[in-house]
């Protein structure tokens, strides 16, 4: 079997026929729907109205092309087939898209737009998406971008896709970037305060070191390292010498780095809100309370704390960043999920929603009141 003729759907024609008659009778009668895949990440975002609009039924994988590093598939498709496409022939997606524990969808991670351990250091989710395949309010396919990176110009609407929690439209079909699995790989902990791992983090940070993931949470931080096998092993070399680090066995590196991805390290177990603030690198500890975690060498930050949403989005923004109700839990809820939009941000969203959705069919309101 070619990689161009790698199994599909069952009818993929008659599912996307079907998607396209619900989105026409839905516009016609102006009716919300809810865009949906396998519903691993219904917690993200504000709550999911509308009617249903299952996506799962148009999968498949169109085409894969290892030798040009990209892969086509339908939004139905589950992350795991791909990624098993891709690891046959030694290739992975390099930002790491988390699946949560649950069947994730191709289409799910595009509008979700969330980014693993290694988007530090291999970029972010929408720098991996190459085009995409939207379904319209009148039921056509507006395709974006293209399959090769030099596709890629303009304004940019297959990468505006990623993160919009489908109040554009159905996301019916994506081309990613992929990438080759590193040559070599070791994981390493050690224990330091959380000062102190920022701190290590941004001298590393400034350094030629092959740093692929970092996470630190309880006194704990951990290191992974990713690249030519020289490399690897002299930077793992240099911090078991000057911080006195453990290597991880294989296995246990995997499980470690899955279970920050998909937040089943007992860190995001509970039933306080948790807040994902984004802020610079070199950040200091923002003295909030609750528990904290660091990724993404200081930029991601994780926050268990029952604070008010003001107070944690007043301390994000001095910092220079942002702060995102990533789960509710018990938080006010009157509190935003995302930070709030500066005036000119907010105008901006308003009139793609209004060119692309204007009678708010699409997921109305799942990234902000009002889109």
């Amino acid at each position: 079997m070619s990689d161009k003729t790698l199994p599909t759907g069952d009818d993929p024609g008659r599912a996307l026929a079907g998607l396209a008659e619900r989105v026409r009778a839905a516009a016609a009668g102006r009716c919300a729907l809810q865009i949906r895949g396998a519903g691993t990440k219904d917690f993200h975002g504000e709550a999911p109205v509308g009617e249903l609009l299952d996506l799962r039924g148009y999968r498949g994988i169109v085409g894969y092309e290892p030798s040009e590093l990209v892969i086509t598939a339908r939004c139905g498709t589950p992350l795991a087939e791909v990624e098993e496409a891709l690891a046959a022939r030694g290739q992975i997606l390099a930002f790491e898209p988390p699946a949560f524990g649950g069947p994730a969808t191709v289409g799910g991670v595009v509008a979700a737009g969330l980014s693993g351990p290694r988007r530090a250091a291999a970029g972010a989710a929408r720098d991996f998406v190459l085009g995409a395949v939207l379904l319209d309010r009148e039921g056509r396919l507006l395709r974006f971008g293209g399959q090769v990176m030099k596709n890629v110009a303009g304004f940019d609407v297959s990468r505006l896709l990623c993160g919009s929690l489908g109040i554009l439209g159905p996301i019916v079909e994506v081309s990613l970037k992929v990438s080759p699995r590193p040559a070599a790989e070791c994981s390493l902990e050690m224990e330091v305060d959380e000062a102190g791992a920022l701190r290590a983090l941004n001298e590393w940070a400034g350094q030629p070191m092959p740093l692929s993931a970092s996470l630190w949470r309880a006194g704990v931080l951990a290191v992974r390292l990713s690249g030519a096998a020289a490399a690897v092993d002299a930077a793992a070399a240099r911090i078991a010498r000057e911080r006195g680090a453990r290597l991880l066995e294989p296995d246990e590196a995997g499980a470690l780095w899955r279970a920050a991805s998909d937040h089943a390290d007992p860190f995001f177990a509970g039933a306080a809100p948790l807040w994902r603030l984004s802020l610079p690198a070199v950040a200091p500890p923002l003295g909030l309370t609750g528990e904290q975690a660091i990724e993404w060498g200081g930029a991601q930050r994780w926050l268990r704390s029952t604070l008010d949403a003001q107070t944690i989005r007043a301390a994000a923004a001095r910092a220079g960043g942002t702060a995102t109700l990533f789960r509710r839990g018990g938080a006010d809820a009157g509190a935003g999920v995302f930070h709030p939009l500066p005036a000119a941000n907010a105008l901006l969203h308003r009139r793609l929603k209004d060119a692309f959705d204007p009678d708010r069919i699409f997921n109305p309101g799942r990234l902000y009141p009002g889109l």
